[in-house]
């Protein structure tokens, strides 16, 4: 787990994020698995994110803002820091290394900004609990577009076309 603290160069990073919101949360029609859709905020930049069936309906539970009995692994992380009066301002998908995404949550406690690295979908459901934006590293989705037009590109352009033009029709018949 890496832990640090936002240094001086971390306004020319912030520079570099591109606000993001969840457009959905489906199963890919072709694995099976989970895919957590981001949607660039401004315009119709898809980033989709294959996770795990368990982070996938922590992401679930939170969008349909599902009640659970006891805290979930995700409430349990936000009532913790809370409980350090810590804040989560945002969290960011940071990196794209070898097929896999990297993120880092961005937390705050005693006027310390601290960085912790996270998978996306855990940073993800961590973000939903606290309402706080999610971003995407602008190398990130230029990487994700580049893998995309790699071996395999007839395939993964199709993927990305049919996922920037899902309405929310399309959504809920594959939604978790």
């Amino acid at each position: 787990m890496m832990i640090g603290t936002e240094h001086q160069g971390s306004t020319v990073a912030a520079n570099a994020d591109v606000e993001m919101q969840i457009r959905g949360l489906m199963i890919d029609p072709l694995t099976n698995m989970p895919i957590v859709v981001l949607k660039d905020v401004a315009s119709d930049t898809v980033l989709p994110i294959w996770v795990g069936i368990f982070e996938a309906n922590a992401i679930a539970l939170e969008l349909e803002k599902t009640a659970t009995p006891r805290p979930m692994t995700h409430d349990l992380m936000r009532n913790m820091a809370r409980g350090l009066n810590a804040v989560v301002r945002k969290v960011v998908v940071s990196e794209l290394r070898e097929d896999t995404f990297y993120a880092v949550i961005w937390m705050e406690q005693n006027g310390e900004t601290v960085a912790i690295d996270s998978r996306p979908s855990d940073a993800i459901a961590l973000a939903l609990r606290w309402d706080c934006p999610i971003y995407a590293n602008r190398t990130v989705l230029e990487n994700a577009k580049q893998v995309a037009e790699g071996p395999q590109k007839a395939d993964s352009e199709e993927m990305r076309r049919w996922l920037e033009n899902l309405n929310d029709d399309d959504m809920g018949r594959y939604k978790m």
